[in-house]
Parts: C-alpha cells; sequence; structure tokens
C-alpha cells in the first residue's frame, strides 16, 4: 500500500457530477485532495458545484457532455487531460412497464448506462495504463440485482455495467488499474420521487434512504489507495437490502 493515503496530486473525472449522488463524490474526492473534473449536461448547476469546492479551498473545473453522444466524450478526453480516478456515474432512469417503453427509451438508456462508461474507459484507461495505476468505479444500482417492478431496461443496463466492471478488472487489474462497482440503494437524490423513494426504504433493514453523501463516501475510499486490494468487486450500499 502506498505511504500517501489522501489523494493530493491527483486528478479525478465525475461524470453526473452537478447534482445528486455526483456531486457528493465530487466533493468527497476534492476534500481528500483530488483536483475534479466535474462533468454534467447542466453549466449552471455545474458551475455551482465547482465554486462550493473551490469556495472551501478545493481544486475543481466544470465540463460539459453528455456522456451519451460519443462525440462530446472524444472532446471531453481533450478537454480533462490524463486522470486517475474516473467516476461513472451519469445514468439515466425511464421507468415503466416493459412494453410501454419504446426503442428510443431502451437505446438511450443504454447509450448513457453502458456505451457511456464504456467509451469513457476506453479514453482514459490507457494514461493509467501508461502509469500503471488508476482507479475506476462505476456507479450501479440495487436494480442490477434484484428484481424491481417498472426498471426492466434500466436495472439490465446497470447489471450490464457491473458485467464491465469484472471484465475491465481481468483486464487491467494487473497493470495497476483498479475497477469495481458501488450499488446504491434508494438514495434521496432529484432522481426518485418521494413516494417510490419511501416504497423503497421500506424494504431495507435500516428502514430509510440513504444520503448521497453516505454513497460518496465509499466512492472515496474506493478511489483511495487504502482501498489497494480490492477490484472486481460490486459493493452494495443498500441499507442492507440484498441481505434481506
Amino acid at each position: 500500500m502506498s505511504d500517501n493515503l489522501t489523494l493530493d496530486g491527483r486528478r479525478a473525472l465525475v461524470t453526473g457530477a452537478t447534482s445528486g449522488i455526483g456531486a457528493a463524490i465530487a466533493r468527497n474526492l476534492a476534500a481528500q485532495g483530488a483536483h475534479v473534473v466535474v462533468v454534467g449536461r447542466n453549466a449552471e448547476r455545474g458551475t455551482a458545484v465547482v465554486r462550493g469546492i473551490t469556495d472551501g479551498g478545493g481544486s475543481a473545473q466544470f465540463a460539459p457532455a453528455d456522456v451519451g453522444d460519443p462525440a462530446q466524450i472524444s472532446a471531453l478526453r481533450k478537454e480533462a487531460g490524463d486522470i486517475d480516478i474516473l467516476v461513472n456515474n451519469a445514468g439515466l432512469a425511464i421507468w415503466g412497464p416493459t412494453q410501454t417503453l419504446t426503442v428510443e427509451d431502451l437505446d438511450a438508456t443504454y447509450a448513457t448506462n453502458v456505451r457511456g462508461p464504456f467509451l469513457l474507459v476506453a479514453a482514459f484507461a490507457p494514461a493509467m495504463l501508461a502509469k500503471k495505476a488508476g482507479a475506476i468505479i462505476n456507479i450501479g444500482s440495487l436494480a442490477a440485482t434484484i428484481g424491481i417492478a417498472g426498471s426492466s431496461a434500466y436495472g439490465a443496463s446497470k447489471a450490464a455495467l457491473a458485467s464491465l466492471t469484472r471484465e475491465w478488472a481481468a483486464e487491467f487489474s494487473g497493470q495497476g488499474i483498479r475497477v469495481n462497482t458501488v450499488a446504491p440503494g434508494p438514495v434521496d437524490t432529484p432522481m426518485g420521487t418521494p413516494d417510490v423513494l419511501d416504497q423503497l426504504a421500506a424494504t431495507t433493514a435500516v428502514g430509510r434512504v440513504a444520503q448521497p453523501e453516505e454513497i460518496a463516501e465509499l466512492v472515496g475510499f474506493l478511489a483511495s489507495d487504502r482501498a489497494a486490494y480490492i477490484t472486481g468487486t460490486t459493493i452494495h450500499i443498500d441499507g442492507g437490502r440484498t441481505a434481506i
């Protein structure tokens, strides 16, 4: 294990970081000393996240990008430069019965949740490989493990992301890059409506939803050398839901 247990001198890129879990992750990594590239589609919200980090003494920049668009990923690679930590957090959740989802809904879900992370890893991993060091954290979901009515497309896309985590761990871990998935349960973010969150919270062992900062704590740990022996796994942070 490295003697440096902070993220001083490292560069992190977090997608979907303009609100919710992504913003909390960006703040956590910055608090540990990393320079954070805050990626998202909303410049106003992204700038506000960066301002909050820099006002607190951290280092960050905003980079606009829709990870569902391959051309924007190419532009992001040029703007962000080499990074040490990649957090694939951006996600699209379109809920509803399978028969009501359109082909466009399915394609958009997979473009953001599967193709986007795949292309981001393809773009940023080579520089990590050259340094023989790096951490990739994919943000999965409880829906990838248990069946939730109305989440067929979303759950399947997150299951695919968990599979990619294992494939990338096999491909990269011997060359210094660790790859893991963090799979949250219900989290208090704008993505979930209060009634749905309340229903999901009631199914957990602890009986409540998580706060974004709780998810960010785990991501911050996995991004650091404190997690040097953890790779290729999915860590559930779901209030015990997958246990019961």
